[in-house]
């Protein structure tokens, strides 16, 4: 068994495959780092990111898969479903093999297992462009936390960037500990460690404009407003917004001044 460390980038993983069959590993593991404490009496191969790699494999597959089969790819490594470096490789493996297209085979356990990590990041990415709530700062910079189950900035940020063009904008995701930053002109990936809890009160008294607790406090009204007690359904409400998301939805959260 050999472990392949990455970067954890999907770059870096695609530099992964074409060193494995470059190096012609046979039972291969994959990490994000060194320190991963599976397979620890296995061989380790350290994969440094080769943008040159990763295009031959990306041209390799673009000749076995339609389109939407090619960024499907892409949809299913950002879901980050347990070992899911592992099953894209399966996937890499039978789509060169096999001279059909396989993408509808769902038959293959792999086929179907990635069809699922796909279906899982394109619904987090829905959901995010819905949920993702702005707040004011004082040096006029909108900003959002956000903790996806995916990895799905990467997926977001051209919605953000073109329904708030004339804004300067940053979406954290407090779970990857990054986010995506909006200047005017461009959007980049910033990483960014919090020295406070980023939803307590004050770390939002010390950062918020003057102003946004009164814009908070308006859209709270006016979903409450809304909100007709007697057509009330709770169950259909959390299936459309899950409880995951609530922490972080200005309608779902007190008055900062009520906050502790």
């Amino acid at each position: 068994m050999t472990q392949i460390i990455y970067d954890g980038s999907y770059e870096g993983w695609l530099t992964a495959v074409f060193e494995i069959y470059e190096y012609k590993f046979k039972d291969v593991a994959f990490a994000k780092d060194e320190t991963s404490s599976a397979l620890l009496f296995s061989n380790k191969h350290f994969v440094n990111t080769d943008h040159s790699k990763a295009d031959r494999v990306l041209n390799g597959l673009q000749k076995h898969l339609s389109n939407s089969g090619f960024s499907n790819l892409y949809y299913a490594f950002l879901s980050e479903m347990n070992q899911i470096e592992e099953t894209l490789f399966r996937y890499v493996q039978y789509v060169l093999a096999s001279p059909i297209n396989i993408e509808q085979d769902f038959s293959n356990t792999t086929v179907l297992n990635v069809q699922k990590a796909t279906h899982l990041t394109g619904k987090e990415s829905h959901r995010m462009k819905a949920f993702v709530r702005f707040k004011l700062t004082k040096d006029n910079l909108y900003y959002a936390i956000v903790e996806p189950d995916c990895n799905v900035l990467p997926l977001i940020e051209n919605h953000f960037k073109n329904r708030y063009a004339d804004q300067r904008w940053l979406i954290y995701d407090a779970k990857r500990k990054y986010g995506i930053y909006y200047d005017l002109e461009n959007v980049s990936t910033v990483e960014i460690q919090f020295d406070a809890n980023s939803s307590s009160s004050k770390f939002l008294a010390e950062i918020c404009d003057e102003n946004e607790e009164f814009f908070q406090r308006l859209w709270r009204n006016y979903f409450k407003s809304v909100n007709i007690e007697s057509r009330k359904n709770t169950k259909l409400h959390i299936q459309h917004m899950p409880k995951r998301y609530w922490k972080n939805l200005t309608e779902k959260i007190p008055d900062l001044k009520s906050r502790k």
